[in-house]
């Protein structure tokens, strides 16, 4: 992730931060055939999947063929453009152009524009990060204010999903914390600079799923959309095992699921057409 384009004009800063992101997450066969296989687990034709962070639509195009109706959420412009490019004439796609947090309303979004991966709302974040090397030459040279809503809001207004994908660069305390009931099955982005910040959305996470049945978890290290574990592991287990990722330094994502999580069983609203 070590890069440093501060030199370049902005505009081309962000010719490069979205060519990056398209040549990243849609042009490796081979990873989008392995999202298939693991996504397969959650979703199927019919079932709703919130995509919160989607960046530029890597798990909208591996849904959308699963058969899924897919809320995409994503607040940086640059991403929306592309997103509206690709799926905004997809009536089973739902783009909402605002982020997610604790509570509705407004917040600022710092955006890096060589590297939108990691644009954030959360300072505590960026701060935690910049001190490891790999993020080396990050810059976050553009601000945005952003509309927020909440996730029992999109639940209010799409229905449950099947499946949610949590991607918020450092904000996914905040995304859970608006959220007041269970989900079928989720996934959040692990970070071993921020390693606290991920145990408190897992404890917020397994809170919520005391009383339907409790949580069992996996990890997914660096895009590989392959599971770390060959079994589902409580939330004890699964500190153990990224304990074991964390020397590493390389970010992954945590799966979440209830025992009722599976295609099906979560069926889409009837579909409306793509915000503007």
């Amino acid at each position: 992730m070590r890069t440093d384009h501060g030199h370049l004009p902005r505009a081309l800063r962000r010719a490069y931060g979205i060519t990056r992101s398209l040549v990243m997450y849609h042009g490796q066969p081979g990873r989008y055939r392995r999202a298939q296989r693991l996504y397969r687990e959650f979703l199927g034709p019919g079932d709703l999947g919130f995509d919160i962070g989607a960046h530029v639509g890597s798990r909208v195009r591996t849904w959308r063929r699963l058969g899924a109706h897919v809320v995409a959420v994503e607040p940086q412009p640059d991403c929306l453009r592309v997103l509206r490019l690709f799926f905004g004439r997809d009536p089973e796609v739902t783009i909402v152009p605002e982020a997610v947090g604790a509570h509705r309303g407004r917040a600022t979004l710092a955006v890096s524009t060589a590297t939108p991966t990691v644009s954030s709302m959360s300072t505590e974040w960026i701060e935690s990060v910049v001190a490891d090397r790999r993020f080396a030459g990050i810059r976050w040279d553009q601000s945005v204010e952003v509309s927020v809503q909440t996730l029992d809001d999109l639940v209010a207004v799409h229905g449950m999903p099947a499946f949610c994908k949590i991607d918020v660069e450092g904000y996914e305390v905040d995304v859970l914390a608006g959220l007041s009931q269970p989900l079928p099955a989720l996934s959040f982005e692990y970070l071993p600079p921020a390693h606290d910040a991920a145990l408190t959305a897992l404890d917020m996470v397994d809170r919520l799923g005391a009383a339907s049945g409790g949580y069992r978890y996996n990890y997914s290290p660096i895009e590989t959309m392959r599971y770390a574990s060959q079994r589902w592991l409580d939330a004890t287990d699964l500190v153990r095992l990224l304990d074991r990722f964390r020397p590493l330094g390389r970010s992954g994502d945590v799966y979440a699921r209830l025992p009722d999580a599976g295609p099906g069983r979560y069926p889409a609203r009837a579909a409306g057409p793509s915000a503007a």
